[in-house]
């Protein structure tokens, strides 16, 4: 299997349906930055996922989209992919978070797309490419995540 291969699940083990959108959302807490950010999940796998987030509200002084809203937009995306790979009941942890800012949005709906660089047992590595609405480079950033698979269920004896 190549470093840039994504698998999830390993040999002998019964892969896990991932939830639709609507069960992932019920998931998240009310509140969230995700939420107050303006994130909007699209299309979400361990493998890939996509946001839109508007520039609107997310900017620094300048008027410019905050580069903290992209890392924001990054580790939402890179966490929540990291979540479904240990989906049902596992947990995800940011453990690292790089972005290079390439240039900057003032206006409209920036897009996030998340693609799994590994997905092993205890790391998982997604590369996130923000760009605006004219299919223009803002960023690009690499999100690892620490995970845990939920503990196997016990029977009692």
């Amino acid at each position: 299997m190549s470093e840039t291969t994504a698998q999830t699940t390993r040999p002998g083990q019964t892969p896990a349906v991932p939830p639709s959108l609507a069960e992932l959302a019920a998931t998240l807490p009310a509140g969230s930055l995700l939420e107050r950010m303006g994130i909007v999940l699209v299309e979400a796998t361990p493998q890939r996922l996509v946001a839109t987030m508007p520039v609107e509200g997310n900017t620094q002084v300048a008027g410019i989209l905050h580069g903290g809203a992209s890392c924001v937009l990054a580790e939402t995306l890179g966490s929540i992919g990291a979540m479904l790979h240990v989906w049902p009941g596992g947990t995800a942890l940011g453990t690292d978070i790089n972005a290079t800012h390439h240039r900057a949005a003032s206006s409209g709906l920036v897009t996030g797309v998340a693609t799994a660089i590994s997905l092993g047992r205890t790391l998982c590595s997604h590369e996130v490419v923000i760009s605006d609405e004219a299919g223009r480079r803002l960023c690009t950033a690499r999100i690892t995540n620490l995970v845990r698979p939920a503990a196997p269920a016990t029977t009692a004896g």
